[in-house]
């Protein structure tokens, strides 16, 4: 049991958490839920230790530990991956390394009858005990089968951490966290940097494995599906609903719904009084009564009311200019890179209004497919895009492209038009930037800050074609609900590229998979796709020829079968991280390729020909021809594993 008890914060003269309190169970799984601003990091930063209440405490076991994956991290960039993740296992290697010096030491000593040579034995065999006890030294293959879990390849173990983005290093500490299994697990939004299959295995592993955990995510589904019980932050309290997250919100209208009624009748009641002390005040023969009304006004205990935010924000895109009746029309479309083919054959079309997702394993060709639609990269094949059509296209680079100069308000105010300048400040309220946020310079704002800023800008703009890609990565589950609601409601077509199913759900309503060098349709939306999804695999199973026996069907342990499983398995987490490789590769080409030329452009007017160009054209064309390399080995592993 994990105790809170009477925990008060305060910031000056604002008092964050008044008074809260709550037990947490040893195999609890908690959505920690609130406003932005309410608090919910800092109670994580609390219950692990990291930051000092003003009143109050946090009462843990005695040797119980807590583990906690803050948003932000600082990296070690000194050991592999597989070497960062084995830091877990600290304290068992220390405590290896101390028998192995105590065993050491008992080879030296000839003084077998001694007290202090059988307290040395003795002292061996209860370290050796507690090894055994906690796992001994056969960590390694769970270190592997988490990171697999979580979309590494065997390949990338003894790979630098260095080498790898942000978002990958975020997936190695969460390994390392979960492999430490500690008795209480705090995750701060651990789904940002996940695709769906991380996702569902991270869910599987913290409903099957872990201990006690309290999640801050705005992944719904997530939530709902690894959390029993919902514990929300409001106005410094906090309210303890024993069920997930869906059914808190029910229960939480309910509540509001209650609140309201007990305090409209309050009002009531104190009105009726108010008004008997008015009319009788002066009238000595009501002068008792009068006196007995105020007493039990000023005893009275006030009914208040939680603040809710009930103001249905509803973000309406401007009219979308009328389009042709088939936006995009693609025949045989096919996208190699060398002897590498991404896709080929995609023939598809996408009518006027329609609402498509694109999903897919990493590299598997989505943002290469969105980069043929912008005319970005060359292809083969025929795609048209029809007539009077106007892209909106929200990516993640996006941020980068914002005046920095300006403020979050001006930012806005430069693409506001009619009615919807009326209501800038309430729609920046929607995507947390309410108050004095909206006057901060675009340049002091963080990454998450300007990716919301750039989605409010695109928003605003009169476009009848919408292409978002993960647009929901730094977004509330409030302003996922404004965006979701503006989208539904937008009469131009819309493509979405995102693993959140839960955004996706009732938003789309046709599918593309993108896989195995093809693109794929489905009709109906996301959660018709998944279901869909798992009858094929069973289908799939079903084709399978069968054995010869009963015995041989029935038996799940067979080792030829699971030998034959797991190596499926292992060529499809291979393929999966070169299709990646080769991505990143095309990309960094890409961006050489571009920098050459400009500066090729500069070369051809002599005028304006310098050493220091010269020499960073050479400096690009050896970058170039390195890279080029790189890619040729990616796309021969990716080749032999794909045939």
């Amino acid at each position: 049991m994990y105790l809170v008890e009477e925990l008060t914060v305060e910031f000056g003269s604002f008092t964050l958490f008044d008074t809260i309190g709550f037990v947490v169970g040893k195999k609890d799984k908690i959505a920690l839920v609130g406003k932005n601003g309410a608090g919910k990091t800092t109670l994580l930063r609390l219950l692990a230790g990291l930051q000092e209440p003003t009143r109050g405490k946090v009462i843990l076991p005695k040797d119980a530990t807590v583990g906690y994956l803050p948003q932000q991290l600082i990296f070690s960039d000194t050991q592999t991956v597989s070497e960062e993740v084995s830091l877990a296992f600290e304290p068992l290697l220390r405590k290896k390394a101390e028998i192995e010096r105590l065993n050491l030491e008992l080879t030296k000593r000839s003084d077998y009858e001694s007290e202090t040579y059988a307290k040395l034995i003795e002292k061996v065999s209860l370290l050796n005990e507690q090894l055994l006890l906690e796992g001994g030294m056969n960590f390694q293959a769970e270190i592997e089968r988490t990171l697999m879990g979580l979309g590494f390849l065997r390949s990338d173990f003894n790979r630098p951490t260095s080498e790898f983005s942000g978002g990958w290093r975020m997936r190695i500490e969460l390994a390392k966290l979960l492999m430490k299994n500690p008795d209480l697990l705090l995750l701060d939004e651990p789904t940002n940097h996940l695709d769906i299959e991380s996702i569902q295995w991270l869910e599987n592993f913290l409903v099957n494995t872990a201990g006690a955990v309290i999640i801050v995510s705005h992944d719904r589904a997530f939530i709902d599906a690894v959390t029993q019980r919902t514990i929300e932050i409001s106005l410094g309290r906090i309210y303890d609903y024993k069920v997930n997250y869906s059914k808190y919100v029910t229960l939480r209208q309910e509540r509001y719904e209650q609140q309201l009624r007990a305090y409209e009748s309050q009002q009531k009641q104190i009105e009726d009084t108010e008004a008997f002390i008015e009319r009788f005040r002066y009238k000595a023969t009501k002068a008792v009564q009068v006196q007995s009304r105020i007493k039990q006004l000023n005893k009275l205990e006030r009914i208040e009311i939680d603040e809710i935010d009930n103001s249905h924000i509803r973000l309406k895109f401007p009219p979308a200019p009328q389009s042709g009746a088939y936006p995009v029309i693609m025949e045989d479309v096919r996208k190699d890179y060398g002897n590498h083919t991404v896709f080929k054959h995609v023939n598809l079309t996408i009518n006027r209004g329609d609402s498509v997702a694109f999903v897919g394993k990493n590299g598997a060709g989505k943002s290469t497919l969105v980069k043929c639609i912008m005319n970005e990269i060359p292809f083969s094949g025929q795609l048209q895009l029809g007539h009077g059509i106007k892209i909106g296209y929200f990516a993640q680079n996006q941020a980068d492209l914002l005046n920095k100069e300006l403020t979050v308000f001006e930012t806005i105010d430069h693409v506001a038009v009619g009615d919807i300048r009326t209501k800038i400040r309430t729609i920046l309220g929607a995507f947390m930037f309410g108050g004095e946020a909206s006057d901060k310079k675009v340049d002091v704002l963080s990454g998450g800050e300007r990716t919301r800023l750039a989605m409010i800008k695109l928003l605003l703009e009169p476009v009848n074609f919408l292409i978002l890609d993960e647009p929901t990565n730094h977004l509330d589950m409030r302003s996922k609900d404004v965006l979701k609601a503006a989208l539904k409601s937008f009469d131009g077509t819309l493509i979405v590229v995102s693993h959140d199913r839960e955004f996706l759900d009732g938003l789309v309503d046709k599918v593309y998979e993108f896989g195995n060098q093809q693109v794929k349709e489905h009709l109906g939306g996301i959660r018709e796709f998944l279901e869909r999804k798992k009858l094929e695999n069973l289908t799939e199973l079903e084709r399978k020829p069968l054995s010869t026996t009963v015995q041989e069907v029935q038996s799940p342990s067979s080792k030829e079968s699971k030998m034959l499983y797991e190596e499926r398995k292992e060529r499809q987490r291979l393929q999966r991280r070169w299709e990646k490789a080769v991505e990143e590769k095309e990309q960094l080409i890409e961006n050489i390729e571009k920098e050459m030329k400009a500066i090729e452009n500069v070369l051809m007017q002599p005028e304006r020909v310098t050493n220091e160009l010269l020499q960073k054209h050479n400096e690009l064309q050896k970058s170039l021809n390195h890279t080029m390399e790189e890619w040729t080995v990616a796309t021969m592993k990716l080749e032999e594993l794909v045939n």
